[in-house]
């Protein structure tokens, strides 16, 4: 039985991952740990052979103002847990970096990210995660193994973001831009199956993750329009207002532009795209609509 500490009590990542865990009885021993107020240095971390650090700050604006808590708590607490680890017997060390390392949709330009791509952060969010992912390297040797995963927008019943947003506009709006584009999305089953098998192989080295289709804006507002029998109106006589749009409100970037990692570079020996794209927003349709 491998025993994990989970670092970020109550995160939708952490509480995810350790319900998938219980689902493999006599497997795995889960426990979790707050990280507010030095709490993690309570645990007794030589009991355990693998930490999952989720703890860290996201889903704020990058104001200049922030950038000394989010350097705080995603680098510096990132790589002080790891060495604090290490030096107490555990063996690895599992870090949920992202997909905003390479940078953030703030213009309709778009990103497609393959094995040459260089990661080139463009806010506070992900030069943080960059520097952590830095600073887990300096630690790394043969008796611990440090993987890091740059998962892409992640969603799923319970969660917040972005897709959440997305799924209230689809059910208000009766109007929507026909620009079709093509991003990266992760189910959080698929997530927390490859967290499983990271555990299970012992796996080190930085991982890309991804659902096995893409998703398109349009088409989920449209299919969560048709499942709840709201008309929405999607024409390309609004996309010059998405253009223009782009130059003054982020989000219409983050809703539209491209930005997906290729198929090859989120491919492994094992399978952990275990829900489909599809069948992940029916998932999520059978949740009621203030869960969204």
């Amino acid at each position: 039985m491998k025993k994990i500490l989970i670092t970020g009590a109550g995160s939708f990542v952490g509480t995810s991952v350790d319900a998938w865990l219980q689902k493999h009885p006599g497997e795995y021993h889960v426990d979790t740990v707050d990280t507010m107020n030095d709490a993690w240095k309570q645990a007794d971390f030589p009991q355990y052979d693998v930490v999952f650090h989720v703890a860290g700050i996201a889903h704020v604006d990058p104001k200049p103002e922030m950038a000394p808590l989010y350097y705080k708590v995603n680098r510096d607490l990132t790589v002080d847990i790891a060495r604090h680890a290490r030096n107490h017997g555990v063996r690895q060390f599992i870090f949920m970096s992202s997909m905003i390392v390479y940078h953030a949709s703030k213009s309709l330009k778009g990103t497609v990210i393959d094995e040459n791509t260089p990661p080139a952060p463009n806010d506070f969010y992900g030069n943080s995660k960059l520097q952590a992912e830095n600073g887990l390297h300096a630690l790394e040797c043969d008796d611990f193994r440090i993987a890091i995963l740059r998962p892409c927008m992640i969603y799923g019943p319970g969660g917040k973001g972005n897709f959440q947003r997305l799924a209230r506009l689809a059910l208000k709006t009766p109007v929507f831009p026909l620009w079709h584009n093509r991003r990266s999305m992760l189910y959080i089953d698929n997530l927390c199956e490859f967290v499983r098998q990271t555990i299970d192989r012992s796996l080190s080295g930085t991982f890309h993750l991804q659902n096995r289709e893409f998703a398109d804006t349009v088409e989920i507002v449209r299919y969560y329009a048709h499942t709840h029998r709201h008309q929405v109106w999607c024409s390309r006589l609004f996309n010059p207002m998405v253009w223009l749009g782009s130059f003054m409100l982020t989000p219409l970037c983050k809703m539209f532009a491209n930005q997906y990692y290729v198929q090859e570079l989120t491919s492994y020996n094992f399978d952990y795209q275990i829900v489909s794209f599809q069948d992940s927003l029916s998932r999520m349709s059978l949740h009621k609509i203030a869960d969204f």
